[in-house]
């Protein structure tokens, strides 16, 4: 709802519908899609942002209302996890304190991606909320997961992290009645893309100069590496490597020929959706991201599990393929946030 007629409601004394959006802050995707969906939220009523989480690159264009320190899991360098990281900038004492913080009853609607504060928030004020998050769809069993299943806890934690009462899912396919397809950026939907015969590297647990090793080993190959490793700028041989930037990291994915990523979503998803090849690489012990890639692997993606002796000749033969997925992802944004005001908001 644009800030004019925000105004004149509140001349008028016409009630406003408040909605607070609690956002995860680890990694980019979530940031991501809050882009593309606060606009929607915002033309149903007053939108306060909340982010918690400390290792997303990307930020917001809108302002944010309430900032935490959250829980969040630190990127290591061989294509983990840094475990040890993650543990020492856990803060029990303030996350406890940050979520009675939090004025719950002041809102008409809490849309949650992934965000914890504000979940258990809810969930022990006995308030509602609603997930609009890729996470959401790991509610259905249809969502796929590896053959080899992951660890309880594991399951555990895509259930418990951040619990609400409803939940809206995305994911590659509408694999159950609440699951849509991917939010897609409009900058990604409106990039004009060609073929300039590079590939995109966003693998943000691997080290930019282990990276740099490994593709050297494939001379006739360019490669244009985004890495949240390096600050500054540097090209070796035939490999590029980058500082994280949007509208770089766009400008060469709309140009590559295809990606190569770890076992996120929104990334493959929009690979996918401008027509590009793609190889992912979950990171290690990441379920979430396991599940992410037995996903895209039932669409046809290649996958790589580990980086190993055959790493090069598998990045060959990938290279030297010229399958690509097919998908369609409709812009259903706008449809998705109305219908779930219309049925969520009190």
């Amino acid at each position: 709802m644009c800030a004019f007629y925000l105004s004149l409601l509140l001349k008028l004394n016409i009630k406003i519908m408040k909605i607070l959006y609690a956002i995860q802050g680890t990694g980019n995707g979530h940031i991501s899609r809050a882009r593309e969906i606060i606009p929607y939220l915002q033309l149903h009523g007053e939108v306060d942002i909340l982010i918690s989480g400390t290792q997303a690159d990307v930020v917001l264009s809108q302002p944010v209302k309430y900032k935490f320190h959250g829980f969040s899991f630190v990127f290591g360098k061989n294509g983990g996890v840094n475990h040890w990281q993650t543990l020492k900038i856990i803060k029990l004492k303030q996350f406890w304190k940050d979520m009675h913080s939090i004025p719950i009853h002041d809102y008409n609607l809490i849309v949650n991606d992934f965000e914890p504060l504000t979940a258990w928030a809810c969930k022990l004020k006995k308030v509602n909320s609603v997930s609009l998050s890729h996470q959401a769809s790991f509610e259905s069993d249809k969502t796929p997961r590896p053959l080899k299943r992951g660890l309880r806890y594991a399951e555990w934690i895509l259930n418990y992290y951040a619990p609400t009462s409803y939940h809206i899912g995305f994911h590659f396919k509408a694999y159950d009645s609440f699951i849509h397809t991917p939010v897609i950026r409009s900058q990604i939907r409106n990039l004009q893309t060609q073929n300039l015969g590079h590939y995109t590297v966003y693998l943000p647990a691997i080290d930019d100069k282990i990276l740099v090793k490994l593709l050297l080993a494939l001379p006739n190959t360019q490669w244009q590496i985004f890495s949240k490793h390096q600050k500054t700028p540097y090209t070796y041989a035939n490999v590029k490597v980058n500082a994280i930037n949007n509208e770089a990291f766009n400008k060469s994915l709309a140009g590559c020929e295809g990606l190569l990523t770890g076992g996120g979503f929104e990334g493959p998803a929009e690979a996918l959706y401008l027509g590009k090849k793609l190889l992912m690489i979950p990171m290690h012990n990441q379920y979430e991201q396991e599940c992410n890639a037995e996903a895209a692997h039932l669409l046809g993606v290649e996958v790589i599990h580990k980086i190993d002796g055959n790493f090069t000749s598998n990045l060959k033969k990938w290279i030297e393929n010229n399958h690509k997925v097919i998908v369609h992802f409709p812009d259903e944004t706008e449809a998705i946030v109305s219908n779930m005001v219309n049925k969520y908001a009190v």
